[in-house]
């Protein structure tokens, strides 16, 4: 870590600092972030906080199809039988919830090597 900060002076247009301040705004960011993040490549705090909040979403989107699959079962056990159209349906929407969560899984590993930098 370091022990002491510096300070760096640079001249810009006051219209372009008034549109940088602007979008720090929009973003909750100081302008000290977003010019660190933008020079070093790292992602920023405000899109850190999206990626956050994209992940819970999905998290809660596979819960939901989980519980519905789960329901299905329930049923399919208490008649002690399921009709062939309806195992084809239940396999489909199994099937198509590994290669959701495949997909997730993947962009969840993308998400968190931005996050490591």
């Amino acid at each position: 870590m370091e022990s002491s900060s510096a300070m760096i002076k640079f001249r810009i247009k006051k219209s372009k600092k008034d549109s940088w301040k602007k979008l720090c705004s929009e973003r909750k960011v100081s302008l000290t972030q977003l010019i660190i993040d933008s020079v070093e490549g790292r992602i920023m705090d405000n899109e850190r906080r999206e990626i956050l909040m994209f992940i819970k979403k999905q998290d809660n989107i596979f819960i939901k199809i989980e519980t519905n699959i789960n329901q299905m079962v329930k049923v399919a056990n208490a008649q002690r039988s399921i009709s062939d159209q309806g195992l084809k349906k239940f396999s489909g929407q199994v099937t198509e919830v590994i290669q959701l969560k495949q997909q997730q899984n993947e962009v969840f590993r993308n998400i968190y090597t931005l996050l490591a930098k």
